[in-house]
């Protein structure tokens, strides 16, 4: 298992306990910056994550920044990535057995970095459902992705 991750200056200071926490886990990660707590901007981090999914050079991707929204909605503009907002356990599990997540975000501002953690590992433990339901969703979204969406 591959992770990329990435945080802008407010996510900076969960990133190292984040990829600490992975690689004790037997994780590779995949470390796309920031390497201080200087102002940067989040939609370079959150695109080369992405990337890295999209090119298949890791199999999830964690975001940090003060909210976790500005890097899930700069994310979702790569082909291929469906990231969300991490707040509670319920959204970090559902965010993968219903949506298929594949990247998750953070704010270093909502939550402490042990429930950032904590979900982390709910997130990765979590299967992605194959009731239809879901999977026909998740379908639509790729399908509008690609062209191919009718209404």
């Amino acid at each position: 298992m591959k992770v990329s991750i990435g945080a802008d200056h407010a996510g900076y200071i969960y990133k190292d306990p984040i990829k600490e926490h992975l690689q004790n886990k037997g994780i590779e990660v995949i470390d796309e910056g920031t390497d201080s707590s200087q102002a940067t901007d989040y939609p370079d981090y959150a695109f080369k994550v992405g990337n890295r999914i999209k090119e298949k050079e890791a199999d999830l991707g964690i975001l940090i920044c003060g909210t976790g929204i500005g890097m899930s909605i700069a994310a979702n503009k790569v082909e291929g990535i469906r990231a969300a907002v991490v707040e509670n356990d319920f959204t970090a599990e559902s965010s993968r057995t219903h949506n298929h997540a594949n990247v998750i975000t953070f704010g270093s501002r909502v939550n402490t970095i042990d429930e950032v953690l904590k979900f982390i590992d709910i997130f990765m433990s979590a299967k992605e459902s194959e009731e239809k339901r879901h999977v026909g969703r998740v379908d639509k979204i790729t399908d509008f992705e690609e062209g191919k969406w009718e209404k």
